[in-house]
């Protein structure tokens, strides 16, 4: 199963959401130093290591934003601690008007 769609699986079971998109940005980075390389060389941007995450969910409805993306990144720890290099988490509840 790809990180991707453990990732969204884990997030539909905890937050219920109305809307989930999540966007494998990995490709964006090619050429910037990452973890996963010899520590001289660059990233090729392959895999999935960059994720952009799109939520909407009333779970998040009372929540301060810091405290939703501490809730998204304690659910998705295990796949941060994996290889995930980076999460642009992007939570809204479902009154608040959303840019995508």
């Amino acid at each position: 199963m790809s990180i991707q769609t453990t990732m969204e699986d884990k997030l539909k079971k905890a937050f219920s959401p109305e809307r989930l998109v999540i966007i494998n940005e990995s490709h964006l980075h090619a050429g910037h130093h990452h973890h996963g390389s010899d520590h001289h060389g660059a990233y090729d941007g392959t895999g999935e290591t960059h994720f952009r995450v799109r939520i909407v969910s009333s779970a998040f409805a009372g929540m301060s934003r810091i405290d939703r993306h501490r809730a998204v990144n304690e659910l998705l720890a295990e796949e941060l601690k994996a290889g995930v290099h980076a999460l642009a988490i992007e939570p809204s509840a479902p009154d608040e008007k959303t840019r995508w």
